[in-house]
């Protein structure tokens, strides 16, 4: 089956939200990634209209997007973008999972992290910062593992943290030695 979109005949694009971005500065030393894409949710025909919207002022018009498949439910061969439609493709395994490539016939190509939408707001930060540095050469899954063990450790001291302040070893509660084994198993050992 297919499905023609008659542009003549919608009467206005429900507006999106605008994209959320994090990009090189212009003219800065070149790196692997141009900066960073958070989208709201896995659709790419819901997603890619807002970020078009807001790279073609900057980066000339993009006529075409490619992604890996991993992290989309669906990817579809065309995307109706502002007056036009996008094409969009997938590699599975020429390109990184977390990573889109934007393609403009006039000036070039663009790579971009993709952070998952589920990604907590601080952890966002961090990534969009950090795929948006000049000169770096880290890959969008290289700037994913290195969030998800900072994230690791972050929750990690918060554990031991909340551990320590609900009379976790050395609180010295009740029925605890100074170093933090409870009394009656000190007495075990010491009857060994």
């Amino acid at each position: 089956m297919t499905v023609t979109i008659d542009r003549t005949t919608v009467s206005g694009r429900v507006s999106s939200p605008e994209a959320r971005l994090s990009l090189t500065s212009a003219g800065s030393v070149p790196g692997l990634l141009d900066g960073a894409w958070w989208p709201r949710s896995r659709d790419l025909s819901r997603e890619l209209p807002a970020l078009t919207d807001a790279l073609d002022g900057l980066w000339g018009r993009i006529t075409r997007v490619t992604v890996n498949p991993t992290y989309w439910p669906v990817v579809p061969r065309k995307v109706p973008v502002t007056g036009r439609m996008l094409h969009v493709g997938w590699f599975r395994d020429e390109q990184d999972p977390h990573q889109l490539i934007l393609l403009s016939y006039t000036v070039g190509r663009w790579d971009l992290l993709v952070i998952p939408p589920e990604t907590d707001a601080a952890s966002a930060a961090r990534l969009m910062a950090a795929a948006a540095t000049p000169g770096s050469f880290r890959t969008a899954s290289r700037l994913m593992a290195d969030e998800a063990i900072a994230r690791g450790a972050t929750d990690a001291r918060s554990r031991e943290e909340e551990w320590e302040t609900d009379g976790g070893a050395g609180s010295g509660g009740a029925g605890s030695s100074p170093l933090g084994v409870p009394s009656g198993l000190q007495r075990c050992a010491q009857g060994m």
